[in-house]
């Protein structure tokens, strides 16, 4: 059985946590990466989230991440080969450690930027990061043990948030900050 969908108040801890796992993370894949950062909801102060630390690590060539994935297996987490999104390779946590994604983007990938400007536009619009965790909340009562649901039940906000940050991107001249590593 899947784990159930449980969101959380935000927790002051996980930047914290997602600081030590960064530092990990970096020891043991080195330069192979240009950016780790820390990605969703546990990424917003003040957003309500699953307790899962999302990480995304930016290489040169998404084809060729076998360094990255021969470090990454050193620390302790497992590649999913069957991960049917092609625009990343998606890495998990053994059994016993902490639930953890990593997401290995190709750098400067539409992908990888989404993530990014997603993060930082919640950041800084409080009005839509509280709508967010309203709906996330309320598709987490409905669909507590059907998380490819709870998923697409926020496609919709996820998108017009995105439309929103769009525009602000343009406004401000975004470009992401400087990495987490």
């Amino acid at each position: 059985m899947k784990d159930p969908v449980i969101i959380e108040p935000y927790n002051e801890e996980w930047p914290a946590i997602f600081f030590e796992l960064g530092k990990r993370i970096k020891e043991a894949i080195g330069d192979h990466a240009i950016r780790v950062d820390h990605i969703g909801s546990t990424a917003v102060p003040g957003l309500a989230a699953k307790p899962v630390i999302d990480v995304q690590i930016s290489i040169r060539d998404i084809n060729h991440f076998d360094l990255v994935k021969d470090g990454l297996e050193t620390i302790g987490f497992r590649y999913i080969q069957d991960n049917p999104d092609r625009t990343k390779r998606y890495f998990r946590e053994q059994p016993g450690m902490r639930r953890t994604h990593i997401h290995v983007r190709e750098h400067g990938s539409w992908a990888e930027q989404f993530n990014l400007l997603f993060r930082d536009y919640l950041r800084t619009h409080e009005k839509e990061r509280e709508e967010y965790a309203d709906l996330k909340k309320k598709l987490s009562l409905i669909f507590r043990n059907q998380r490819e649901q709870y998923v697409e039940g926020k496609t919709e906000l996820i998108w017009n948030i995105m439309m929103k940050a769009s525009k602000w991107s343009q406004e401000i001249g975004w470009k992401p900050d400087k990495a987490d590593f």
